[in-house]
């Protein structure tokens, strides 16, 4: 990790430890000293709403983002910033200087299985001590409450500004990047950008989101031992938590043999439900962000390992296991999937994780999510997919209805102006002086600015929990925030 971070410091030129405003901590200490329970009672608000974008209706006529807007108009307007409704996107402003600082942010969510929290999940849980549970939290309506509150405590304390500071909130992050893509062909391009949807210290690269999905349809014979039914996941950008299928005609003595491996596959937990029709098997993993598979445990893998040396009748289900046995198995960076995998020496290795089962009819679509980094041509990597799916039907005998691959870009900056001022302003507040500049597996808004760099909300060496069925922020990184991001607009706002 050290070299990583000595590679990405040579990247910039810039002077160590530049000099932060001299009023910074005076106005960092008053914003959460007034406004950190205001922050909390707007999060709390702005999680009430459930803004999980429906294929059915689009974001400016779904109520929930109708209502969650009214929100953010009647705060804009109570702080006194300037409010902009762009359908699809929300600018909250302050000032009219001629250039301006953007600060990225997005308030839809991705979905949430209410079974798997204590309460709503659109309801804040303050059960767990010092916790803020609820979807969103984290991802991305707490950085949009401590946005709104930066900006007031600035305002409050009457500090000029050379430039603009504008909130954008971005209303489909999480499902469609069309709409954004078409507006940022008109949106004047700021002075500085920085988007507050992914990590400390300060993010200057970013993993591509790419998506492998094949889809399985072969008619179920039922003459041998089969599976069917077989499910897992939620959606493509979480590890799934969640897998199960149902065995057909098996002996007593594969059944025993499977229940004594699935002791080895400690990581998850197997539950075995004798059925009239079968028996059902159910595999609980531990769901994580897609772009940080290490941080879960795939229920989806695991279960087909579970099946790894078993002969399966060739069905839709059969075959979509012995696809991810023979093509991911528990490795999370392709290694098995022909010559895919590869390493860039700052971003780091390349993750393939199959993350969801979508089923219609007899046919099954598995989404493989995958994060790339730099260092192999796009249309290289696509030609060694599609070459290592065409030798696993050859020798499988297999022939797929489909396979859907996006392959997506990776950035990696090697100069934003901004970048060294706020890796010293999380310097400044942290004490942790070894902070250095770092890359993500995930994929934000920045990449549609041209000098966009990442500034948290998350913190580093901790677990992100934002596309977790345990999603949460804690008291005290919420004061945190507040902090650094009242001191982040003052001093761009400045330069």
């Amino acid at each position: 990790m050290k070299k990583l971070a000595l590679l990405c410091s040579a990247l910039f030129a810039f002077s160590s430890h530049a000099q932060l405003h001299t009023n910074i901590d005076n106005v960092a200490d008053y914003a959460v000293n007034t406004y950190q329970q205001s922050q909390i009672h707007t999060l709390t608000n702005l999680v009430a709403f459930p803004t999980v974008n429906k294929e059915s209706i689009p974001a400016p006529q779904n109520p929930d983002f109708i209502n969650f807007k009214s929100v953010l108009k009647m705060k804009a307007a109570e702080l006194g910033f300037d409010y902009q409704d762009l359908g699809y996107t929300v600018l909250i402003g302050m000032g009219d200087q001629n250039e301006k600082v953007t600060v990225v942010t997005h308030g839809d969510v991705q979905p949430a299985n209410a079974s798997k929290w204590k309460q709503s999940p659109f309801i804040i849980d303050t059960s767990e001590p010092g916790k803020l549970v609820g979807r969103g939290t984290e991802d991305d309506k707490g950085a949009i409450a401590t946005a709104l509150y930066a900006m007031k405590a600035i305002k409050d304390k009457g500090i000029e500004l050379n430039n603009r500071i504008e909130l954008m909130i971005y209303l489909a992050e999480e499902s469609d990047w069309g709409p954004l893509t078409e507006f940022m062909k008109t949106y004047e391009q700021p002075k500085y950008a920085v988007t507050i949807d992914a990590s400390y210290p300060v993010v200057v690269a970013e993993k591509g989101w790419s998506l492998i999905a094949p889809t399985f349809n072969a008619t179920s014979k039922q003459t041998g031992m089969y599976v069917s039914d077989l499910a897992g996941g939620a959606f493509k950008s979480q590890i799934p938590e969640d897998a199960s299928l149902v065995l057909h005609n098996a002996s007593a003595v594969v059944i025993n043999s499977l229940k004594a491996k699935a002791k080895t596959l400690s990581e998850v937990e197997f539950n075995f439900e004798e059925l009239a029709e079968g028996l059902k098997i159910t595999v609980k993993g531990v769901s994580a962000h897609s772009s940080e598979p290490e941080s879960g445990v795939n229920a989806i893998a695991h279960l087909s390992e579970l099946f790894k040396d078993v002969a399966l009748e060739n069905n839709s289900d059969g075959q979509l296991i012995k696809f991810v046995n023979q093509l991911i198995g528990l490795d999370i960076h392709g290694k098995q999937f022909g010559n895919i995998a590869y390493e860039h020496e700052f971003m780091g290795p390349m993750s393939v994780a199959p993350t969801v089962i979508e089923r219609d009819g007899n046919a099954l679509t598995l989404a493989i999510n995958a994060r790339r980094p730099v260092g192999k041509d796009e249309n290289l990597l696509k030609a060694q997919i599609n070459s290592a799916i065409k030798e696993w039907e050859t020798v499988n005998n297999v022939t797929l209805t489909n396979v859907e691959t996006i392959i997506g870009t990776p950035m990696l900056l090697d100069s934003a102006p901004h970048a060294q001022k706020l890796l010293d302003i999380f310097k400044h507040f942290t004490g942790d002086e070894q902070a250095d500049f770092v890359s993500i597996g995930g994929g934000t808004n920045a990449k549609l600015f041209d000098n966009a760099v990442s500034f948290g909300p998350s913190m580093p060496g901790k677990r992100y929990t934002g596309h977790s069925e345990h999603e949460f922020i804690t008291l005290e990184q919420l004061a945190l925030n507040l902090r650094m991001y009242t001191a982040m607009m003052i001093e761009l706002g400045n330069m």
